[in-house]
């Protein structure tokens, strides 16, 4: 069930571009563990552990687990996990290939213009694999590790 901001968000968005993060979206949806929550933050769409299971976060915001954003000239998927689990990445990467697919991934996101640059199946499959209890012991143990210069 959307929200009012959710819907906002996608209205303002050019037809092509709504096609292709509304697809994006269905799939998260579909395959998103219980206890993640859909919002816009920080001008994104955003599925996150939300501060009232998660409050302890290091800048006092949902903890996202992933986000979709309408960009200028693309679109963007940000798979939190693909970028903290190797093992995440390397699914990502191998689905990508499977699917004979091209991975456009920047330092923080995949970038795709339409649905069908991405293989949807392996994304759902991704989202679906870490539930909330997991991602916050993940995020906790990541902020625990030492620092460079505390090494």
């Amino acid at each position: 069930m959307s929200s009012p901001a959710v819907d906002a968000y996608l209205a303002k968005q050019p037809p092509d571009r709504r096609v292709a993060l509304g697809a994006a979206r269905d799939v998260i949806l579909r395959n998103l563990p219980n206890g993640y929550e859909e919002m816009v933050n920080g001008g994104l769409l955003v599925y996150a552990v939300p501060l009232s299971r998660y409050p302890k976060t290091y800048n006092k915001q949902p903890l996202w687990y992933v986000a979709l954003a309408g960009q200028k000239r693309y679109n963007s998927l940000y798979l939190m996990s693909a970028y903290s689990h190797p093992e995440h990445q390397a699914r990502l990467r191998e689905g990508f290939a499977r699917a004979g697919k091209k991975l456009d991934m920047g330092k923080s996101c995949i970038h795709f213009r339409l649905a069908d640059d991405l293989p949807l199946a392996v994304i759902g499959e991704l989202v679906a694999s870490i539930p909330v209890e997991k991602w916050i012991a993940i995020h906790e143990s990541s902020r625990q590790r030492p620092r460079r210069e505390d090494a």
